[in-house]
């Protein structure tokens, strides 16, 4: 119960703080969010839209708020561009595609792109597992920027708080809580609690435009739906872990598509582990299909529960 409720604080200190700590203008902007969308779509399963069902509700409520979502997300992603140093800044500054030279190193350091960079599981994996994922921090800002930064270039409402808005305000949140916390200082717990609240929420939200991305790019990506649950960011591991390589695996498929690159089979993706590259599934259909999880089960028949 006092985890709940730090919880539900945390949200509510979170959501308050970054609407008044931005221009005076954005203080209205949570008073424009309407439930009607959420309501209508609890009573009613006639009315479809891109992307999986069990995203469809979060879908509609960013559908029939777009405009407070889209400043929200703008001012967030200004907000904590602003704390960052220059230098570093200008580092990250986005850039067009193809600016990246082709070897594994400019590609691992390259600042974000858009149309974003393919960045593969290989890749992924060969830059995070030695650097004890510190790597990944990077990755994680760079998808969040690049989308960002494209759906601005193509005129869209914009859904997400980008690299800036997505990765800092966990980053700042345990820098500045967890020291409180090991020194039992009020608020330290509260602080890295919302961090985390605040970098889940942006990992599901990833997970919802990437399944909307492959919607549009699915005859390309030979899909035959949205391949992502995004509430499996919640889920204990391995399950959190499943589903978030497979949204590495299929954001550098849409981008890799979208530049025209030629394909280029990801090994670990494609052979040693085949949930991560195929088609959508349940949590039944991975616990009992053992075809899926690695290359020595391929040829293992499915059992029942």
């Amino acid at each position: 119960m006092r985890l709940f409720v730090q919880i539900i604080t945390a949200l509510q200190a979170l959501i308050v703080c970054q609407a008044f700590i931005l221009p005076s203008h954005r203080s209205q902007v949570f008073s424009k969010f309407s439930l009607h969308a959420v309501k209508e779509q609890e009573t009613s399963t006639s009315t479809t839209k891109k992307g999986s069902k069990d995203g469809q509700i979060l879908d509609t409520f960013i559908q029939d708020n777009a405009d407070a979502i889209d400043e929200f997300c703008r001012g967030t992603n200004g907000f904590w561009k602003d704390l960052i140093i220059e230098p570093v800044r200008n580092y990250v500054e986005i850039q067009p595609a193809g600016t990246a030279k082709k070897d594994i190193i400019s590609k691992l350091t390259a600042p974000p792109e858009v149309p974003g960079i393919p960045r593969p599981v290989w890749l992924t994996v060969l830059g995070s597992v030695p650097t004890v994922l510190g790597w990944y921090g990077y990755y994680k800002f760079s998808v969040e920027e690049e989308l960002y930064q494209y759906e601005i270039q193509q005129g869209q409402k914009v859904t997400g708080c980008g690299g800036y808005g997505t990765l800092f305000p966990f980053v700042f949140g345990v820098i500045i809580g967890f020291p409180m916390q090991l020194l039992h200082i009020p608020g330290g717990e509260l602080i890295i609690n919302s961090a985390a609240i605040w970098i889940l929420l942006g990992q599901v939200n990833l997970y919802r435009r990437v399944n909307e991305l492959c919607e549009e790019a699915k005859e390309e990506l030979s899909l035959e739906e949205a391949p992502l649950h995004g509430w499996w960011a919640v889920l204990p591991p391995p399950l959190d872990v499943v589903v978030g390589l497979r949204q590495v695996h299929f954001l550098s498929e849409y981008w890799r598509v979208k530049r025209g690159d030629p394909y280029d089979k990801d090994i670990i993706a494609e052979e040693l582990f085949p949930f991560i590259s195929s088609q959508r599934f349940t949590l039944k259909e991975f616990v009992t299909q053992p075809s899926r999880w690695f290359w020595f089960t391929k040829d293992t028949k499915d059992f029942k529960l």
